[in-house]
């Protein structure tokens, strides 16, 4: 008998990275249900809007079933209880996302002792790929058509041509 879990995977995914999706890819075969949980992202200065960026992750994992986009408007501990989740998804890449995913984790215990974070490595071929390193890359004219999906490499197109010139 197989149970059905869902896990909340959040993040501000300014953009969805390849990294992202991977992540997302072996999630969903851990877990029956996965919601992709896209921040507000508050005291953080994204290129892409709310809106924006849930309309990219929507299009980057329209093909796996059992994966649902969402907004992550407050809280992550009272967003997975709303959702009637138990487990958080995070990926890791570095030692530094360690310190940081080990001092969520504890915030998220004593306010929720009921979730579980659940943590990911990044793939070998993934561990470089950052969303603040592709929109640098991005904005300088580089190629990151083998580091995001499709939809991200034709808005950071689209978001370059509409700059002004400085």
């Amino acid at each position: 008998m197989s149970i059905i879990r869902t896990a909340v995977y959040p993040g501000t995914f300014d953009p969805i990275t390849l990294g992202h999706l991977d992540i997302i890819t072996r999630g969903l075969h851990l877990f029956g249900h996965l919601v992709v949980a896209v921040a507000a992202s508050q005291g953080k200065r994204t290129l892409f809007s709310l809106e924006e960026r849930l309309e990219l992750v929507r299009r980057s994992v329209q093909d796996l079933p059992g994966v649902e986009v969402d907004c992550l408007p407050g809280l992550l501990v009272d967003y997975v209880s709303r959702r009637e989740a138990s487990v958080v998804l995070r990926g890791l890449r570095a030692v530094s996302d360690f310190e940081y995913e080990f001092q969520m984790v504890g915030m998220n215990r004593k306010l929720a002792p009921g979730v579980e974070t659940v943590f990911l490595m990044a793939g070998e071929s993934t561990t470089f790929i950052a969303s603040h390193l592709i929109r640098e890359v991005a904005s300088m004219g580089g190629d990151v058509g083998a580091l995001v999906p499709p939809p991200v490499v034709t808005a950071l197109q689209r978001l370059i041509r509409e700059k002004p010139a400085t």
